[in-house]
């Protein structure tokens, strides 16, 4: 109850919406483009071996018959953009999933050219992979796609943990797979680490980071195992079997995980990420407008989001007929549109206010002076008049707040799109 009203309250001061909601509608977008001078590209490769019992994420068990449909559905959506996008540069690529190393040799290759071919790609490319795919004729594969920031998800390396996680791999494997892939000389090498299990003791969340330093690993991006409802492991919550920890034992284990990676020599580089000094960070889009590609792909321009159908027979089928597989809509208003701004340079622990200035052509202070001195006085961030820069305090219950939103975002609108491919409205 309380948590509902704390929501209600923060979404209308900062965007002066009562409600919420994402609605099926027919959307023009030739419009939307117009004063986009440069955006990124999110690819999303719905495919994994196995499903995990604790992932959010939209994905179905790889089939090698999908595999080219999915592969031509998305070149056909990539053509449908390229009207649009015209020459604008894409200056941020992305690569997430599920896994889209499972499409390694199964058309990400064709894909990947194709786009090239019709996107005017200034950017390097992140991707995200599986330990189990790091063979040494995969990564050969992968750096021959001119993949520069490679991420594996390591999740544990307690086989414990790994255990509880349903990882199909052992401690002592995934080391392994990071040795590997650490020795190719990628320009960042992120691994994802979860902490906050279930009897998860502080002696071996500190053991996990010292480990991932020894490696030689370029970032860590940690973050603590959250129970969204729609998972196995979120109904296991719900019905007694499985128990989220503490924000207070989150926070003292990831305050462990900071002291190990400062003392290292790495930089917070986002809330839950640190990167070695003088490395390029792995990241996902890094710019404030992009476009999604393939099923349950986001697109965030200047006046409107919107997401792709999640169902993957569903996106395929729509763009045979060539048409956009939208599902979902919300036109942003200004004041929306500074909100999800700030709400990502919080997720980054730091931004320049001419960079609002540029992006909105007003004053940050006017619109959010009074909360950045409210919040520096609590020493949750430094201003020094032009930049503002989160502290390690101020991140991590910052980005707390932050859950209250996106967890709920994630559960309200992901579970329902996971159900019904084609909803008319669903209420954040």
């Amino acid at each position: 109850m309380l948590t509902r009203l704390g929501r209600s309250y923060v979404r209308r001061a900062l965007t002066g919406e009562r409600d919420i909601a994402l609605e099926r509608r027919e959307l023009s977008l030739e419009g939307h483009f117009e004063g986009v001078e440069e955006l990124g590209i999110y690819l999303h490769v719905p495919f994994c071996e196995r499903i995990c019992p604790y992932c959010p994420y939209n994905k179905e068990v790889y089939r090698p018959e999908v595999a080219p449909r999915y592969t031509k559905a998305v070149k056909t959506e990539v053509d449908l953009y390229a009207e649009l996008i015209g020459d604008r540069p894409v200056t941020s690529f992305y690569i997430g999933g599920g896994t889209p190393t499972t499409m390694l040799h199964s058309g990400l290759s064709e894909i990947l050219d194709h786009l090239h071919r019709r996107f005017d790609v200034r950017c390097e490319i992140h991707l995200e992979s599986h330990p189990n795919h790091l063979t040494p004729p995969n990564l050969d594969t992968i750096s021959s796609m001119g993949i520069d920031h490679l991420s594996i998800g390591v999740e544990s390396l307690q086989d414990r943990h790994l255990e509880l996680l349903k990882r199909p791999y052992s401690a002592e494997g995934v080391r392994a797979a990071v040795g590997r892939a650490v020795a190719r000389g990628f320009k960042c090498v992120n691994t994802d680490l979860m902490f906050a299990f279930p009897g998860q003791t502080y002696e071996e969340v500190e053991e996990a980071g010292r480990a991932l330093v020894e490696m030689g690993v370029d970032q860590v991006a940690a973050y603590p195992l959250f129970l969204f409802p729609y998972t196995r492991m979120g109904r296991e919550a719900k019905d007694g079997k499985q128990r989220e920890a503490s924000v207070f034992k989150r926070r003292r284990m990831f305050r462990i995980l900071e002291g190990v990676f400062e003392s290292a020599g790495f930089e917070r580089s986002s809330v839950w990420a640190f990167t070695r000094t003088g490395v390029p960070k792995y990241c996902s889009v890094t710019v404030p407008l992009y476009v999604g590609l393939g099923a349950s792909g986001g697109t965030y321009l200047k006046d409107v989001f919107y997401l792709n159908t999640f169902h993957v027979a569903e996106y395929i089928r729509s763009l045979e007929q060539g048409n956009l597989p939208i599902a979902l809509s919300l036109p942003l208003s200004e004041k929306m549109q500074m909100a999800g701004w700030l709400y990502w340079r919080i997720y980054e622990t730091r931004f320049s206010k001419e960079d609002f200035k540029t992006r909105f052509k007003k004053e940050f202070d006017t619109v959010y002076g009074r909360y950045v001195k409210l919040l520096a006085r609590l020493g949750f961030l430094r201003d020094d008049g032009s930049r503002v820069v989160l502290s390690d305090r101020g991140a991590f219950w910052l980005h707390a707040l932050e859950d209250l939103f996106s967890i709920n975002y994630i559960g309200s609108l992901w579970g329902d799109l996971k159900q019904d491919p084609w909803p008319q409205r669903v209420a954040l």
